[in-house]
């Protein structure tokens, strides 16, 4: 009973290299024996190259552990990278610069985003839940929104497709956007002295952004989402 629900395999992930070997041997013997294919969905993955292109061998010296990389920057900018970098069938260069670079441009930036929400959030006393009219939502307010709301959309329907690297790249653009665009337009907002109720719909916005981008992330970047 349990092989009849698990087969065939909704989804399977291994290199190009496979084409010829696992891939094709899982589907071989699944219709020899089954008469019918192994599994439904694949992510084939590219080889992992040096900075300079070059495919990595100890004989080159140019292989980079795992453990190294974990050890510098850790496993959530490891992850993002490797799903934000290129379409997953390409080849792709890995180096620990190239890691720290998307840390920078997508981790410490939702992780910025998200220091400064805190800090006037606490500072203010606000909390989920607190009181805010539709009616106080800015434009700006709105746009967030709407554009947070499409994100689920499109990352959703990525996903249910198999389409990692089109929805990390969603995810990244949102957050690029919500911290240099929305944020940064609306600091007076959070500034402010007074708790009316256009101060509330911005902590409401922001926190609405935040944590539904922790939850579409949370397949990529697990620790950080939780």
């Amino acid at each position: 009973e349990l092989f009849e629900a698990a087969h065939p395999a909704d989804y399977i992930c291994e290199a190009v290299d496979q084409t010829r070997g696992w891939f094709y041997t899982l589907h071989a013997e699944s219709t020899l024996l089954f008469d019918r294919p192994a599994f439904r969905n694949v992510i084939c993955l590219g080889h992992i190259l040096d900075e300079h292109g070059q495919k990595m061998s100890k004989s080159r010296g140019n292989v980079i552990t795992p453990s190294e990389v974990i050890d510098a920057y850790g496993v959530d900018a490891l992850r993002w990278y490797l799903f934000a970098a290129a379409p997953p069938g390409n080849p792709r260069r890995f180096s620990l610069g190239l890691v720290s670079e998307s840390l920078r441009k997508f981790l410490l930036t939702l992780w910025n985003t998200y220091s400064f929400f805190v800090t006037y959030a606490r500072l203010d006393g606000w909390a989920p839940g607190d009181a805010q009219r539709a009616a106080a939502l800015q434009p700006i307010d709105r746009w967030a929104l709407a554009a947070l709301n499409g994100l689920v959309r499109d990352v959703t329907a990525d996903l249910e497709d198999y389409e990692v690297y089109p929805a990390a790249r969603r995810i990244e653009r949102f957050v690029d956007e919500l911290s240099n665009w929305y944020v940064r337009r609306n600091r007076r907002r959070f500034w402010k002295s007074e708790a009316d109720d256009d101060k509330q719909a911005a902590y409401s916005t922001l926190y609405t952004c935040l944590l539904t981008l922790a939850k579409l992330a949370a397949p990529f970047v697990p620790f950080i989402s939780e």
